[in-house]
This record gives structure tokens, C-alpha cells and sequence, in this order.
């Protein structure tokens, strides 16, 4: 063989070895921010993570076929219940580069994530109306770049609540309701059930529980409403004040109940968290956010405490108890 044709053929053979390596650089995953506000980290970490809404939202990607460390990245943060946290947190997900953040249920942490970008989708869970609260243009078209599932379903299902409380609790006639302003201003005009007078007690913010618990004591209420918001962070210390005050309490959300609360009825939680994994996917496949209807609840769930109606002398009727679906005993 001539020296010429020797290194020809070496080069071809070079050449077959390396466009092969240069064509199997590493894809960059697609990232999904997920930002929590009330959640200890520790609890948010892993692919089984402790935190009952992280786990619903990492499994419901995964069974969307997202797996986090294989086709995607999910960095999870959380601003553990301080508002100042959430810029700094939404800036350091902006400089690693997400591709969509999904959100808890805070409205600060909707403000702040909206002040952050708006351009990288964006999917929150709502406690209240998004629309009423012009954080997107309507339900069926959000605009901008953010969308979202919402646990409100109007003011209807607080009088629902005290159905329920009143058939578990038959002697209540005067129930304080305890809730931010902006759900009192939501209700106001809602007839309550018949045979109870509501007496609204706003609260805003977590230093506001003292007083309020007063307001409840003077006005003599013999049962306890809450709504969501603020009072999500604080659930075992409202469920606290009915025990001792002795007040059948209902609350929107099951976590009040493990907390020592009487009962509460309510959309899913870690459902909604499955269903913005949902939209979630569809971002990452992409569509755009303004495009994709929020949601509203489609699963309820009623959670009685046994070992709370025990304390507070009641005996939980057999038609309540079938039509639960859970009973903690």
C-alpha cells in the first residue's frame, strides 16, 4: 500500500470515530421549578417526598411520563412561610434557567413569581377566584403566562360546610366564621343554613389569632367555620382554640382535620397538585399558558375525626359516616 493511500484511509477511519462521539453530547433536560410556601424542604426532597402535595405533584409528572433525573429536572424550593424568601428564590430559578414554574397556593407567591417574569409559564394552585383577583383575564383563556387549578368553588360551598357541621352537630345555632376579608366579601349575601346566624371574624394575618379568638368567645358562637389562606398555615392552632373552646369545627382542607379538627369538606388538595402536574406537562410539550383553561375542582372529599367528635361529646350519625371518606379514629 502507497504512504498516501495509508494515510487517507487513517484519516477516514479518524473520522468515522469522531463525528460519532461529537453527535452524542449530553441533551439539556427540560426544568421545572416547583416552589412551595409553607413546606419544610427536608420534606420536599426525593422521588417518594414526605410533603403530601410534593409527593402528588412528582408522582402525577411521573405518571405523565416525566421522571425527574431522567427526562427532567424538577428543582423544588420553598419559601417556608416568609414572603421575603420568594424574589430570591424565583431569581435563582430564572439564572439556572427553568422552563416552567409551578406554584403553591399563596398569593404572595403568585405576586412575586408574576413580578419575577412574565414570560416563563407559569402554574399555580389557587385557593380562591384567579379571575376576581386579576391574576389572569378569565378561566377559559388566562393570557399572560400564567394558568392554574383552582380549590374555589364560590361562595356555595361554605353554606355547604355548615350543612354538614349543623348535621353532625344538630344543637349549633351560631357559628363564627373565621377568613380573610376577601372571602368575607365573597360570601356576604350567601343565605346561611337555616337555624344559624354566621358571625364573620376576618383575619389577615397570623398576629390577628388573639384578638379574633377573643371575638369568637364574647360573641358566644357554638361552632367554628374557616375558610382557606392564612389560616392553611395555622390549622393546628386554630383546631387547638375549638378543642378547648369546645367548638365543632369545619375547615376546607383534610390537613385540619389530622390536626385535631372536627371535620372538613373540601376539594383534594394533593388532587389539585395532580392536576397541575397535567398542565404542567402540556407546558413542557408546548403549549402556552395563556391558552390552557384554569381548572376548577372536580374531587371533594369529607374527612371526619373521630377521636375530635369523642372529646366534644358527639356521636357522628351512621349516614354521615357512609357517605365520609375517611375517618380518622
Amino acid at each position: 500500500m502507497k504512504r498516501r493511500d495509508l494515510v487517507a484511509g487513517l484519516a477516514g477511519t479518524t473520522m468515522i470515530h469522531v463525528l460519532p462521539v461529537a453527535a452524542q453530547q449530553p441533551k439539556r433536560l427540560p426544568m421545572v421549578g416547583f416552589v412551595l410556601d409553607p413546606a419544610a424542604v427536608a420534606g420536599m426532597a426525593g422521588p417518594d417526598p414526605a410533603d403530601t402535595n410534593t409527593r402528588a405533584f412528582v408522582h402525577g409528572l411521573r405518571d405523565l411520563g416525566w421522571i425527574d433525573g431522567r427526562n427532567v429536572v424538577i428543582e423544588r424550593r420553598s419559601a417556608e412561610g416568609d414572603p421575603q424568601r420568594a424574589l430570591a428564590i424565583f431569581d435563582e430559578l430564572l439564572a439556572r434557567g427553568v422552563d416552567v414554574i409551578m406554584l403553591g397556593a399563596a398569593r404572595w407567591l403568585h405576586l412575586a413569581a408574576l413580578q419575577a417574569t412574565r414570560t416563563i409559564p407559569i402554574v399555580a394552585a389557587f385557593t380562591d377566584d384567579p379571575v376576581a383577583a386579576g391574576l389572569i383575564k378569565s378561566l377559559a383563556r388566562p393570557g399572560g403566562n400564567l394558568t392554574g387549578v383552582t380549590f374555589a368553588t364560590g361562595p356555595e360551598l361554605q353554606v355547604k360546610r355548615l350543612q354538614l357541621l349543623q348535621e353532625l352537630a344538630p344543637h349549633i345555632t351560631r357559628a363564627a366564621f373565621l377568613m380573610t376579608q376577601e372571602i368575607f366579601e365573597q360570601f356576604r349575601g350567601v343565605a346561611p343554613p337555616p337555624g344559624i346566624a354566621v358571625v364573620p371574624v376576618p383575619v389577615e394575618t397570623a398576629e390577628q389569632y388573639a384578638e379574633a379568638f377573643a371575638t369568637i368567645l364574647r360573641e358566644r358562637a357554638d361552632a367554628l367555620m374557616v375558610s382557606g389562606g392564612v389560616h392553611n398555615r395555622n390549622a393546628r392552632r386554630i383546631a387547638a382554640f375549638a378543642t378547648e373552646s369546645r367548638l365543632p369545627s369545619v375547615y376546607p382542607w383534610r390537613a385540619a382535620v389530622e390536626a385535631g379538627g372536627l371535620m372538613s369538606y373540601g376539594s383534594s388538595v394533593p388532587g389539585t397538585y395532580r392536576e397541575a402536574a397535567r398542565l404542567v406537562d402540556r407546558i413542557l410539550k408546548g403549549a402556552q399558558p395563556g391558552d390552557i383553561p384554569a381548572e376548577l375542582p372536580t374531587k371533594f372529599e369529607m374527612v371526619i375525626n373521630a377521636k375530635a367528635a369523642q372529646t366534644l361529646g358527639l356521636t357522628v350519625p351512621p349516614a354521615l359516616l357512609a357517605r365520609a371518606d375517611e375517618v380518622i379514629e
